[in-house]
This record gives structure tokens, C-alpha cells and sequence, in this order.
């Protein structure tokens, strides 16, 4: 992930979601991180909020005005469907 500081915050990109991807596979939270995914688009942008908290300990939490505040996840592509089935592939009606 490449960090910098702009306007009093940090900010980091990345072209590789395989951690994101994992954690919520391994919180078995996929179906959760799918409807926030889908939920927070717009156009080819979605955009979550994370617990700071829970991040910093390696845990997916998403939040809504987190006490020590929230990490703004946005995720752009010019195809934002085939990036949210792989982030968080839905695990209703699958065919294993």
C-alpha cells in the first residue's frame, strides 16, 4: 500500500484487496461485507466505513461513527461488480 499525508489525513492505495478479501472469509462475514459493499455504491466507486478499533487489531468491523472514529474504505474500478464478487463473494444460492 503506498501512504501519504494530505489535508491532515492519511491516505493509502492499494491495486491488491487479497487481505481484505481473506479477514472477511476468515470472520465468515461475506454476505455482511457484500451488502455494505453494494450498499455504498455509487456509480464505480463503493464506499464503507471501519472501525479503527477493531482494524487495529486485524479485524473487519464496519461502522458507523466509531468512538475513536472510522476508516473511509473506498473502493473504485471500472468494473466494480467483478470487484465486490471477489472481495465478498455472496454465499447465498452458491452451487459448491
Amino acid at each position: 500500500m503506498r501512504l501519504e499525508s494530505r489535508d491532515g489525513r492519511l491516505e493509502g492505495t492499494t491495486e491488491n484487496l487479497d487481505a481484505f478479501r481473506q479477514r472477511i472469509r476468515d470472520q465468515r462475514i461475506r454476505d455482511t461485507a457484500r451488502r455494505r459493499l453494494l450498499a455504498g455504491r455509487q456509480g464505480n466507486r463503493t464506499t464503507v466505513t471501519l472501525s479503527k478499533q477493531a482494524a487495529a487489531v486485524g479485524v473487519v468491523n464496519f461502522s458507523l461513527g466509531a468512538p475513536l472514529g472510522d476508516i473511509v474504505l473506498e473502493i473504485e474500478s471500472d468494473d466494480l461488480d467483478a470487484v465486490i464478487d471477489h472481495v465478498a463473494e455472496s454465499t447465498v444460492d452458491r452451487q459448491d
